[in-house]
């Protein structure tokens, strides 16, 4: 994808995602909190300012936030049905939800997730539609690589809920690149809707190699994600933990022993060089060389307030020129 794929002129970039160009902007709106971590007037304040800046794509699943306590998973996906149905603007927007991290069973964890086969991917959808109060999503996630179900179930699954009009695109989150090309090969030979998009974790900051995440589930996009995406027409990678919770900018929030090394000082270095340079704050510049990238990435933010999200907002829009971008990216 070439800087020809961007369509510019609104506070927040868009770019074309699969065979339909289906424009979506720049950044995604995580909604994972809204509706369980944040009230409801907060949740809807976001939401309506995210979209008076030029943000069209929400990002959510279902099963946000089962994890918290009462939680069930439908909180975040029941918040946004109600503010679409209060707001009328359904066509306006790329909603996208996932399934395949479900439970099985209420009290479940990630370790009883749901499987990702062509019955449960059906009802999944169907559930996530009624939460929603919606037709069809534009984008529906495979949540997890589920390598207990084949892959040519998985796909055929995922093709169904396509062909029966329920979601336009799907994509897989949480997956490496070669199970993602794996899936598309599959797609080729038999008709079925592939993979456009893909999600995993990404930020300007870097784990220790090897290191393992303490979050369960998460997979960290490598080189070679971004390399698949980068040559792979009409696909981008979303970009979740872009801001890792906050711990650019809030001293309360540490970064975890999987960023103790020397990478991490260096570059933390270097972002506060090029921060004082621009006048911007640590969160805006790692937004602003996430998007700097050659290949399409978009950065998946969730935002605890207004105030907040005007700031990633300015990130979306800031310019590094190639020297900083360059100096960002060499240090080490």
């Amino acid at each position: 994808m070439t800087a020809n794929n961007v369509r510019k002129g609104t506070a927040v970039e868009r770019i074309a995602l699969g065979d339909d160009n289906i424009g979506v902007s720049r950044l995604c709106l995580g909604a994972m909190a809204l509706g369980a971590v944040q009230d409801e007037a907060t949740s809807f304040a976001i939401l309506d300012r995210f979209v008076e800046l030029g943000g069209n794509f929400i990002d959510t699943a279902n099963c946000y936030m089962f994890w918290v306590d009462g939680g069930t998973g439908d909180e975040s996906e029941l918040l946004l049905g109600r503010w679409l149905a209060d707001r009328g603007i359904r066509d306006d927007l790329v909603i996208a939800t996932k399934v395949g991290r479900r439970p099985s069973f209420p009290g479940g964890g990630l370790d009883h997730s749901e499987p990702l086969t062509p019955a449960r991917i059906g009802a999944g959808v169907d559930e996530s539609l009624e939460r929603l109060g919606i037709d069809h999503v534009d984008l529906l996630w495979s949540h997890r690589d589920d390598r207990d179900t084949p892959l040519e179930a998985t796909v055929a699954g995922f093709d169904a809920v396509v062909r029966s009009g329920k979601a336009r695109l799907v994509g897989a989150s949480n997956h490496a690149a070669w199970r993602v090309e794996r899936a598309r090969a599959l797609s080729r030979k038999t008709g079925a809707a592939a993979y456009t998009a893909m999600q995993n974790r990404y930020s300007y900051l870097q784990p220790r190699p090897g290191a393992a995440l303490p979050e369960g589930g998460h997979v960290h996009a490598t080189d070679g994600d971004l390399d698949f995406v980068a040559n792979t027409p009409g696909t981008a990678l979303l970009t979740y933990s872009a801001l890792l919770s906050g711990a650019y900018t809030n001293p309360g929030k540490a970064l975890g022993g999987h960023y103790e090394h020397p990478g991490t000082r260096s570059r933390l270095a270097a972002l506060d060089a090029v921060a004082a340079e621009t006048g911007a704050t640590r969160n805006q510049v790692v937004l602003a060389w996430l998007t700097g990238h050659a290949a399409p990435l978009v950065p998946l933010v969730g935002v605890s307030s207004v105030a907040q999200l005007e700031e990633v907002a300015a990130g979306i829009d800031l310019k590094l020129d190639p020297g900083q971008w360059r100096r960002l990216s060499d240090a080490a």
